[in-house]
């Protein structure tokens, strides 16, 4: 199960990239929504700072933040500059929601580096790019090709509790849209603070909710239009 230590000795933390700090990705199943995520890290380039970091799961939950994390195939390629900077457009937006989001990708963080200042797409792109290059990450959302060593464009919503609570896989020729990852963004942070509610499709701040409950069963028309 995830999440779940392993009986052997911790594994030596590489001299770079992502690793798990007590258990073998061997024995590491794909996390799924609703499960807890195992904690993780991974190096960053950070174009805010200009400097490499770190994104670590633990420290997220720690100081109370949702985690969004986007996963595209690689560096220097042709879909995910157009998605990462639609990322970018909603950034602002994210960071209101008490969100950090990082992009990732199996590339090391000084391709991060040489990409992010090269291709002009990505110029307002101010988030973190995470490294992934032993794909540890990817296998653990389940986005990782092994015929490639690339990631699928997977998008995931970690709430500050650390339980995944949004995922969504596209394969490598299908762009996402950053528009609708914010409307599940506002939903996700709505609805931890009104747990006893839910939100009907297309649903977007302001808008009407529903509260279930046995006299709402055949009666949704009415509970949204009453």
């Amino acid at each position: 199960m995830a999440g779940v230590a392993s009986a052997r000795a911790p594994l030596a933390r590489p001299p770079s990239g992502s690793y798990f700090p007590v258990s073998d990705m061997s024995e590491t199943s794909v996390i799924r929504v609703g499960q807890t995520v195992p904690d993780f890290e991974m190096e960053t380039y950070d174009p805010a700072s200009g400097q490499f970091g770190k994104l670590s799961l633990a420290d997220q939950k720690a100081a109370g933040k949702w985690t969004v994390l986007v996963f595209y195939p690689a560096d220097f390629t042709f879909v995910c500059p157009t998605e990462l900077a639609d990322l970018g457009d909603k950034h602002a937006a994210l960071l209101k929601l008490g969100a950090t989001v990082a992009g990732v990708s199996t590339d090391t963080k000084f391709s991060h580096l040489a990409w992010r200042n090269s291709e002009r797409l990505l110029a307002d792109v101010q988030y973190p790019l995470a490294a992934d290059p032993t794909g540890a990450v990817s296998r653990l959302f389940g986005v990782y090709d092994p015929a490639s060593g690339l990631a699928l464009r997977g998008t995931f919503i970690i709430n500050p509790g650390g339980v995944l609570v949004g995922s969504e896989i596209n394969f490598y020729n299908v762009g996402r849209d950053a528009g609708e990852l914010l409307r599940k963004m506002e939903a996700n942070a709505y609805l931890i603070q009104h747990p006893a509610e839910a939100c009907p499709a297309k649903w977007k701040p302001g808008a009407k909710t529903l509260a279930p409950n046995e006299k709402m069963v055949g009666k949704v028309y009415e509970a949204l239009n009453g």
